[in-house]
């Protein structure tokens, strides 16, 4: 791992680095976070902005809490390092309650909460499964998607700390299937007497970090999906040459990059990914798609933070089925104020500022025990103002106005942000053909 370390005429020489209450964690997963390490040089200055550094760094794994990094002694221009954490409660098995559809919105106001749209069941939450910041999932699923899914994922499986694996594997099946879009609204078909869609995947992954900001993801998937007769009758080119069912193979790469002082949250700091996939390697499906995300964050004022966000997929070749164009609305990719359409297509983009502002940050104090490992909640709110532009690309747009034109929204709103990370969004969004609402979302990322 490179280490900016400063010349050896600096007068502070870190002699040792101690860690403490990291009951779980291992020590090496902590120092491999820290930029400096004992023998380096650093002028007085210089040390002060590496110990904000490694406590940047060490929030951004998740792993804790709270993260202090001071000086423990001074003897001469020897320094002992202290990195003070407090971990976080890692093992979560808990009920499982999820809406299927695409926001909160579009399940409470158009779905009238309705529990047959809803999935349920059990998960097991396993974060730093080993001490290794590893983490275990296990989802076992009923209700509108019958599913049993697996996940295991080991950042570090080398001495160096750099090589790490991923696992997974996703097989279930549901009795309602979204088969084209009209209106930029999703059309479903439901057979309550039957199953009419199943699906399974399996996927592994090798994951490369050399240094600390920037990581690599290499993977490789087998897919299978499989829908019914009447479906296909429904909408011939949901699949191509009106299959009803494709295997394929899929090769993905992906790069990470985060500079944030908190990456669920940041108030300072950039983040960028890009990903790279293809899908199927025959005629029945043959998809490459590049997908693009960047965030920027700047002080502006104390307290006062600006975000820039911009986020682009394109898919090629442009002759896509229905089951390979599903673009804006679905997933990461979404616009403010728009949160009941769906814009299909093949090349698309979105572009956000957002002016926010913390306007409080306080504790809620309980008693701790030993179920728990924080004796508070903390709860930061910030209020703030957006705009969002957007356009999405369809060669085939059907009945589908709001595909092939720019679209515009606007807004203000309130985020939440609480314990492990949780961020409640309540917005207020205007869009360009004249609606407005209270708009609900929760996102726990730079993007």
């Amino acid at each position: 791992m490179t280490r900016d370390t400063t010349s050896r005429d600096a007068p502070f020489i870190v002699r040792s680095i101690l860690i403490q209450g990291n009951r779980k964690t291992m020590p090496q997963i902590i120092l491999r976070e820290i930029p400096f390490k004992p023998g380096d040089h650093f002028k007085l200055q210089d040390l002060v902005k590496k110990f904000e550094d490694a406590r940047r760094q060490l929030m951004n794994t998740v792993l804790f809490h709270e993260v202090i990094v001071a000086l423990k002694s001074l003897d001469g221009y020897n320094v002992d390092v202290l990195v003070d954490v407090k971990e976080r409660w890692y093992i979560f098995p808990l009920p499982y309650f999820k809406t299927v559809d695409r926001n909160w919105n579009q399940w409470i106001v158009e779905n009238k909460l309705s529990l047959t749209r809803v999935n349920y069941g059990l998960k097991l939450l396993y974060n730093n499964f080993t001490g290794y910041n590893d983490k275990l999932r296990v989802w076992v699923i009923n209700g509108y998607t019958k599913q049993l899914s697996f996940n295991y994922d080991r950042l570090y499986i080398d001495k160096k700390l750099k090589w790490g694996l991923n696992v997974g594997m996703d097989i279930g099946k549901n009795r309602e299937v979204n088969y084209m879009s009209e209106d930029n609204k999703q059309v479903f078909y439901k057979d309550p007497a039957r199953f009419i869609r199943s699906f399974y995947r399996t996927n592994a992954e090798l994951t490369y970090r050399k240094a600390i900001k920037t990581r690599h993801r290499f993977g490789i998937a087998y897919n299978e999906e499989r829908v019914s007769d009447t479906i296909v009758k429904l909408n011939p080119s949901y699949f191509k040459f009106g299959l009803n069912h494709v295997r394929y193979m899929e090769l993905y790469y992906t790069m990470s990059y985060f500079n944030v002082d908190y990456i669920p949250y940041p108030t300072s700091g950039y983040a960028a990914e890009v990903t790279l996939n293809k899908k199927g390697f025959n005629n029945v499906l043959n998809l490459w798609q590049l997908t693009v995300k960047g965030s920027a964050t700047y002080t502006m004022l104390p307290k006062t933070y600006l975000n820039l966000r911009v986020n682009g997929i394109l898919k090629l070749p442009f002759q896509q089925p229905f089951y390979t164009r599903q673009l804006m609305g679905y997933g990461d990719l979404i616009m403010q104020g728009y949160e009941y359409y769906v814009m299909d297509g093949v090349a698309g983009g979105t572009v956000e500022a957002a002016v926010s502002r913390e306007i409080f940050n306080f504790k809620i104090n309980f008693p701790p025990n030993r179920f728990r490992s924080s004796g508070y909640l903390p709860v930061r709110i910030f209020a703030k103002i957006f705009g969002d532009a957007g356009y999405v690309h369809n060669p085939q747009p059907d009945n589908n106005p709001l595909t092939n034109k720019m679209l515009y929204s606007g807004g203000f709103g309130l985020d939440i942000l609480t314990l492990y990370d949780f961020t409640l969004k309540l917005e207020w969004s205007f869009n360009q053909i004249g609606q407005n609402g209270l708009y609900l979302h929760n996102r726990t990322s730079s993007f």
